[in-house]
């Protein structure tokens, strides 16, 4: 049985991975992955020390703020607990807006992510992440190499 004491923080860890890459804190991305495993379009990245937040740097541009000016709208996120193992896997969907002075708000790319957690030492941790993006719109001014399609 799900409880609110383990769903929580579950659910905060997905939000903190949205607001540290819209603020362009891409070694907070990685502090957060410290222990996981990030699969994208690449190869999969291993935690921190392995490239999480280096591979951010080399794919997402960022501005004069310091951010890539998006917004990654987390929703739908739905998940399963295993409290005997200390485990939970969880699925959600996600939007990434972007907006710049030149560049209308608009989507620019929508998925799905597909979490695995563990509970370490008392706190929740991921242990992976795949993003499975199926729709792309206009990334020229988020990623500095262009998915094909």
């Amino acid at each position: 049985m799900s409880t609110t004491a383990d769903i929580t923080p579950i659910t905060n860890l997905i939000a903190s991975y949205a607001e540290l890459v819209d603020t362009g804190d891409f070694a907070g991305v990685g502090e957060l992955f410290a222990d996981a495993v990030f699969i994208g379009s690449g190869a999969p990245v291993l935690g921190r020390d392995a490239g999480v937040e280096k591979m951010l740097r080399d794919s997402v541009i960022l501005y004069e703020d310091g951010t890539p000016r998006t917004q990654h709208v987390t929703t739908n996120i739905a998940v399963d607990l295993d409290e005997e193992a200390g485990t939970a896997a969880a699925r959600s969907y996600v939007t990434v807006f972007q907006a710049l002075p030149d560049f209308p708000l608009q989507p620019v790319a929508a998925g799905r992510y597909r979490d695995r957690f563990e509970r370490a030492d008392g706190r929740w941790r991921f242990t992976e992440r795949r993003v499975l993006i199926h729709l792309v719109g206009d990334v020229s001014r988020h990623l500095r190499a262009q998915p094909t399609r």
